[in-house]
């Protein structure tokens, strides 16, 4: 749960300068060192190319955001921006560079060395700088005390993530609310007391006992936080709103606006821009990859598949695919029959429709090798929630509250709930809600690492996890 609505901005801190000084130490470190590769160039240009370089920089930067509060967000966060500051800072330098002809002289080795150089000096400069904060905070400096407006469950949890993040120097002074104890939330001895009313927590703040305040009030109580605000708005305090969102089922929650009105995205697709590129090139670079090894494996496979009984080698099926538009999924055909209809029945142990052959390439997971045609042409992904027979969908839909959100992204040939134990036959419904619960938190933080987690433990799963039949 992050604040997204702020009261009072920030003055500069002496944190945000030493990060702007930082980044211009070592701005200008890369370019000096990258300069090393091109002789000769005179002192007055060496000083000319530095200046500029951290002045468009710190332009940009202002742009984007970098030198706001990062407390309490995740590091992902903060060094995704750096790079999307230096992606931007990086054509305005070339472009003034080439016009004013001041790095006509550089050579290749030079522009490419200083372009990769600075951005992971950037990075490595604020890991370093955020694990001292943490170091310090731990121990009980730049800290800062916060009131939580709301006795309620929002705010309880909220308590409950500042005590499990110690590193973030937050440290609760106590709840605040106006409403009598039986209308409010017991609170834990551990996360903190009902120190007053709204009216005290106002005195607090102008008193300075409280640097930050969060509301957790639920969002419709809209006159109670108009209420608050104005009041807290004769104070120093800063002030977040934390909306009571968590009563979603959120996908990769991010704020948007409407010709200036603010929106959040409820349901979304986080593959989106560059992070859906980024993905996509992956799929293609490693299914391509993968496919190219597999290639004779899938011969003989192919082989035995055909010998070993009457039917096609390979079974397409109809499956839900991105936005539940219907794709046809490609395997290595496994059982007698080709079932595609409106009636689906899953595999059970002992299934009598299984081959000898579709015994092994499904308790293996062989079978499924053929989508990596699916992932080339684009319709599934390496790693995604496992696609289901169309006929499953329209069962389950019904049964699992938010279960077609699982068709916000590409389906894949192995998923998050695969290796975390839900692979193979989901006789009770428990088993699929716990499927759909782990689709839904693959969606919700997903990241190219996770993909490579989930595919290297995939391996491991499919060789010793019983269940797939």
């Amino acid at each position: 749960m992050s604040p997204v609505t702020r009261g009072i901005a920030e003055t500069t801190s002496p944190v945000n300068s030493l990060h702007r000084l930082l980044d211009g130490v070592l701005i200008a470190l890369g370019m000096l060192w990258a300069l090393d590769f091109t002789p000769g160039v005179p002192t007055d240009e060496r000083l000319v190319l530095l200046a500029a370089a951290v002045l468009v920089f710190h332009v940009v930067a202002e742009l984007s955001g970098l030198y706001r509060s990062w407390r309490g967000t995740r590091m992902r966060g903060e060094l995704a921006c750096i790079a999307l500051t230096w992606a931007y800072a990086v054509p305005v330098l070339l472009g003034v560079g080439l016009a004013t002809k001041y790095n006509a002289t550089l050579n290749y080795e030079t522009k490419l060395g200083w372009i990769v150089f600075t951005p992971v000096a950037l990075m490595a400069g604020r890991m370093v700088l955020r694990t001292l904060q943490q170091f310090l905070r731990l121990r009980g400096f730049n800290t800062k005390t916060v009131a939580i407006c709301g006795v309620n469950e929002l705010g309880l949890q909220l308590a409950r993530n500042l005590a499990g993040s110690p590193e973030l120097g937050l440290r609760v002074h106590g709840f605040f609310d106006d409403r009598p104890q039986s209308r409010t939330s017991d609170i834990p001895a551990e996360l903190g007391k009902h120190a007053g009313t709204l009216d005290e927590l106002v005195i607090a703040a102008k008193r300075g006992s409280v640097d930050m305040v969060y509301i957790t009030f639920p969002m419709r109580a809209e006159r109670r936080i108009q209420e608050v605000l104005k009041e807290l708005g004769d104070t120093t305090a800063s002030v977040y709103i934390v909306p009571d969102f968590f009563v979603f089922e959120l996908l990769h929650a991010r704020w948007t606006n409407i010709n200036g009105l603010p929106a959040v995205s409820v349901f979304e697709n986080p593959l989106y821009g560059v992070d859906g590129l980024l993905k996509r090139v992956f799929d293609f670079t490693v299914g391509a990859a993968i496919l190219a090894c597999a290639a004779l494996p899938m011969l003989a496979i192919a082989l035995a598949v055909k010998l070993s009984s009457a039917g096609p080698v390979f079974f397409r099926q109809k499956r839900y695919g991105m936005n539940g538009q219907e794709i046809l999924v490609w395997k290595f055909r496994s059982m007698t029959c080709c079932e595609n209809g409106d009636k689906v029945a899953q595999a059970t142990k002992n299934d009598q429709r299984i081959t000898r052959v579709g015994a092994i390439l499904r308790r293996t997971s062989l079978d499924e090798l053929p989508q990596l045609f699916n992932v080339l042409e684009g319709s599934m992904s390496l790693v995604g929630p496992r696609p289901h027979a169309t006929a499953h969908n329209e069962q389950y839909r019904s049964l699992i509250e938010g279960y077609m959100l699982r068709h916000k992204v590409k389906p894949g040939i192995t998923g998050l709930a695969q290796v975390m134990g839900f692979r193979g036959e989901t006789e009770t419904l428990d088993k699929m809600q716990g499927r759909v619960r782990y689709d839904h938190q693959y969606i919700r933080e997903w990241s190219l690492w996770m993909d490579l987690k989930i595919l290297l433990r995939t391996f491991s799963v499919v060789l010793g996890q019983k269940g797939a039949y």
